[in-house]
């Protein structure tokens, strides 16, 4: 919320004011001196947005508050105007916290929703911050956030495969809620998620293949040449539920330089929904994106969100370090997944960070049924991936 500072006013009496913690003040606003503030200076106050409403016959500025359940001294702080000389017809603004902001997670996400959220969320909470890692095959963007500011670094992906998009709404309904709860001082499942916010340093990528999860949730493509090549990689069919692969069909998580070799001789030898790795390792703007990614930050441990199955994998080869299985036990405690050291299969995200870094590295399939699971399952889901989410404060 856009807050026009009048005299005498600090970020302190802001945060006093809204109660919003004082550092998300500062953060929201980290381009502006808290010690050079001006009268007339517009700052961000996180957690907020601003309304309008119509003065009705024999409403005061204390009648309106009540009826807003909005303290009057906010009010009077967003409007310059005088309490005895209310105008019927006359508009104010009153500021309105966002934990009453309507957002749609127990629904499919198409990128153009995903991109819209994603913009709604960092100018409602800008000490989040959103960037763009790359961009996918038809040119969409792939957006990560991160939020917090602690030392350790923990990164989140989903929707590497196009029939698994209810992972990018379990990334999604978590963010938010951690920003509501970031303003409103509210824990979750009593977690103090400002203990979150200064311990952890979390970087999310909700939607790793924007191309396949529009094909699997809007359909064909425009952009005839696309049409025309998914219509032939499908054999002619426009059901799309068995598509895992990026909009050329190639599996973005059998990408990875981990024994590809091994995939490469025993799965696909071309173009398909599924299972085909790429004529070589990252071949993929998407699976490209996200190993530059990973070469750039230094992420102390990786958890990349599938479907299905109710488990956690989390060896590779023997090259996990030690704290890999303590870690895992306390997901699988919490979510009640079940830890699976190791599978026959390599190439996959995970694989490839445990190889090259000897970190934790985790795919997390969630819920059970077939791809795409229905949303009915959602609920569930989220609670289930909620307990691993905030277990990573305290493993």
């Amino acid at each position: 919320m856009d807050f026009v500072i009048q005299p005498g006013m600090t970020f302190n009496s802001i945060s006093t004011l809204f109660n919003v913690p004082l550092r998300l003040i500062i953060e929201a606003n980290r381009f502006k001196d808290p010690y050079q503030l001006r009268i007339g200076d517009v700052v961000n106050v996180p957690g907020y947005h601003l309304e309008t409403y119509t003065i009705q016959p024999n409403d005061t500025l204390w009648s309106i508050s009540q009826r807003l359940h909005i303290p009057l001294v906010q009010i009077m702080s967003v409007n310059s105007v005088d309490p005895y000389q209310l105008r019927i017809g006359d508009t104010l603004l009153v500021p309105v916290r966002n934990n009453n902001h309507h957002f749609d997670f127990d629904e499919p996400y198409t990128f153009e929703k995903l991109e819209e959220d994603l913009f709604q969320l960092v100018t409602l909470y800008p000490f989040m911050t959103l960037k763009q890692i790359g961009r996918s095959v038809m040119n969409k963007p792939i957006y990560e956030v991160v939020i917090g500011n602690g030392p350790k670094h923990v990164h989140v992906n989903g929707s590497f495969h196009s029939n698994e998009s209810i992972t990018t709404s379990v990334i999604m309904r978590f963010l938010y809620d951690y920003l509501v709860s970031l303003t409103t001082q509210e824990p979750i499942r009593d977690v103090n998620m400002q203990q979150f916010f200064d311990q952890i340093t979390l970087s999310l990528v909700p939607m790793v293949n924007p191309d396949g999860v529009d094909l699997l949730n809007e359909g064909l493509p425009e952009n005839e040449y696309y049409r025309d090549l998914v219509l032939e990689i499908n054999n002619g069919s426009t059901n799309f539920n068995n598509w895992k692969a990026n909009i050329r069909g190639v599996d973005l998580n059998n990408q990875y330089p981990a024994n590809w070799e091994i995939e490469k001789n025993r799965k696909r030898r071309q173009p398909a929904p599924r299972n085909y790795p790429g004529s070589k390792p990252l071949t993929e703007p998407e699976a490209i994106a996200m190993a530059e990614l990973v070469e750039r930050e230094d992420f102390d441990r990786v958890l990349a969100l599938h479907t299905q199955g109710k488990v956690i994998y989390w060896g590779y080869e023997g090259l996990e370090p030690p704290e890999a299985q303590t870690i895992v036990n306390e997901y699988g405690r919490v979510s009640g997944y079940t830890p699976i050291r190791y599978v026959d299969s390599h190439a996959g995200f995970k694989d490839w960070f445990i190889q090259e870094y000897r970190k934790p590295g985790y795919t997390v399939e969630l819920g059970r049924g077939t791809n795409p699971l229905p949303f009915s399952q959602f609920d569930e889901i989220y609670e289930e991936t909620l307990g691993i989410f905030l277990a990573n404060l305290f493993v």
